[in-house]
């Protein structure tokens, strides 16, 4: 049900974000947002990819946001013929319903959350966790799983995260200088 709750919520302020003409506005529901999928993530157990989504998604990002808004009008243009509208935005619209269809169909094949008969509780999570020792002599099987599993994907991670730091800082910095 807090499930069911969290997606409205989550396809509620995707909607007011797109459809709000001030930007002030947008950006507000867009940080909104960003803390409400920091929910839905951590009640999937991934308080990794939480963690990067409370501080990229509603920290920085917020932040770049408000920067630029701050450079620009807070007001969203009307097109020329006083309708928001057009087929543009029918054809994105449609897009999106397409994609999010066809993702939706790829999860019919997914195994039920939680299930201990799923692959990933078969083969992969013994062993990260009983062979981490074995194959890298890392004590700590998470440190062995973010630094080596996956050290790609933190590495991956890290560079968001710095990235995003530099950008902030370039637009934040003082032009008098």
């Amino acid at each position: 049900m807090v499930d069911l709750l969290l997606l409205v919520l989550l396809v509620i302020f995707a909607l007011y974000a797109v459809y709000e003409t001030d930007l002030l506005s947008s950006v507000v529901i867009l940080s909104a947002f960003s803390l409400i999928m920091t929910i839905v993530w951590t009640r999937l157990n991934a308080v990794d990819v939480a963690f990067t989504e409370a501080s990229v998604g509603a920290g920085v990002s917020t932040i770049i946001f408000l920067s630029a808004l701050s450079r620009t009008k807070r007001r969203e243009e009307i097109t020329r013929n006083g309708k928001k509208l057009n087929i543009y935005n029918f054809l994105a619209s449609l897009i999106v319903i397409f994609t999010g269809s066809v993702l939706i169909y790829g999860t019919f094949d997914m195994p039920d959350f939680g299930d201990f008969d799923a692959p990933v509780n078969n083969a992969i999570a013994p062993r990260y966790i009983y062979g981490s020792m074995a194959e890298l002599g890392i004590k700590n099987f998470v440190t062995s799983i973010l630094a080596a599993y996956r050290g790609y994907d933190t590495l991956g991670e890290t560079t968001v995260i710095f990235t995003a730091g530099v950008a902030v800082v370039i637009l934040l910095r003082r032009r008098d200088l």
